[in-house]
């Protein structure tokens, strides 16, 4: 059992959870009270222990203070995690699976697009044996172009990792321990949450979901980080696109070869002759055009590979706010993170956490 608890740190007066819902929130202050309020009324009749774990990624509204005012209210069930700057939603969730107890871990987003009332029916699925269960969102309450880029979001995650699910992008998803403990020991500084989880999982599961409107704030996602999304999805769970760029190469040869035929053949029916210059200027541009396409692909691969080679920590912890007032965890009283800093001095590298002291 203790070994089970290596991730988290669960109060001491409160039994140990069942269940961990883990929330990353970047500038939400207009939603957070109702989540906190909708996630205790969904999840309280079930008659099991729970905590929420709502991850401040460095938020400049006033989502701090609203989190700290829902901590000081419920301080059995919530523990806030902030971290010392933005970096990014599943470097947050990475970071809530830190401070995890629980057996079963359900993420979600803080914007109330994901109900919280469907979380129970993440429960029953999971209760049926298996290692991960997403959410299915049937009916969208996005734009035509958020839609489109699922779908696209979807196709290229089933094929990196062989487990064919209808919506990837939805967070509402619940985790067994020993495949949330599986991904918080890996070392990829940007990976995928739901893809990850599903190159661990043996049995996965899919369930329908409701999605509602946002009532409150705007999306994070802006066309710049989908299109890094997919970027991310293409290379970092397949070498597929280098395998595309092989076969590219092969059939550019192959045309090339044949055009070339074409025109020494041409040339010895009719002779010299000048036409077609501008055509073969378009060809040659297209050629290029691909070789260009093709290079900057692998340069996002090199790329990937030297963020890896310096291995900065995935998130820096700047304070961790939990049980009742006064008794607020401060960096400097927390494990050893992987890589710890004091004084500008890096510690060892024993933990998956990591923590800043300030």
């Amino acid at each position: 059992m203790a070994e089970n608890r290596r991730m988290g740190q669960p109060h001491e007066s409160a039994a140990t959870p069942y269940l961990s819902v883990v929330v990353p929130v970047y500038n939400e202050q207009e939603n957070l009270k109702a989540l906190h309020r909708r996630i205790a009324d969904a999840v309280g009749p079930l008659g099991r222990a729970w905590e929420l774990i709502l991850v401040d990624d460095g938020s400049r509204d006033r989502s701090r203070e609203v989190l700290e005012t829902i901590q000081r209210d419920d301080p059995e069930h919530v523990r806030v995690v902030e971290l010392l700057r933005n970096f990014g939603q599943h470097a947050a969730v990475f970071a809530g699976f830190s401070r995890t107890s629980g057996e079963v871990i359900v993420t979600l987003d803080a914007d109330l697009q994901n109900p919280p009332e469907e979380i129970p029916v993440l429960l029953r699925k999971i209760d049926e044996g298996y290692d991960v269960v997403g959410g299915y969102r049937s009916a969208r309450e996005d734009s035509w172009f958020r839609r489109a880029a699922s779908r696209i979001v979807n196709r290229l995650t089933a094929r990196a990792t062989g487990v064919k699910m209808r919506d990837y992008g939805c967070m509402l998803r619940a985790y067994r321990r020993p495949i949330v403990e599986a991904m918080v020991e890996t070392s990829e500084i940007a990976t995928f949450i739901p893809a990850l989880a599903n190159t661990f999982a043996r049995d996965v599961a899919e369930v329908e979901v409701a999605h509602a409107p946002r009532l409150g704030g705007r999306s994070k996602y802006s066309v710049r980080r989908l299109l890094r999304l997919n970027f991310d999805l293409m290379t970092g769970f397949s070498t597929l696109p280098l395998q595309f760029i092989s076969y590219v190469g092969a059939l550019i040869a192959m045309l090339g070869f044949a055009f070339g035929i074409f025109l020494f053949i041409r040339r010895l029916i009719h002779g010299p002759e000048v036409e077609g210059v501008f055509t073969l200027f378009a060809i040659l541009f297209a050629f290029l055009g691909v070789q260009l396409f093709c290079l900057g692909l692998m340069g996002e691969y090199v790329g990937r590979i030297y963020a890896e080679v310096r291995h900065r920590p995935r998130y820096l912890i700047r304070r961790v706010r939990e049980g009742r007032p006064g008794q607020e965890a401060l960096p400097g009283q927390e494990a050893l993170p992987e890589r710890e800093v004091r004084d500008g001095k890096p510690g060892p590298r024993d933990k998956p956490r990591r923590t800043l002291s300030v």
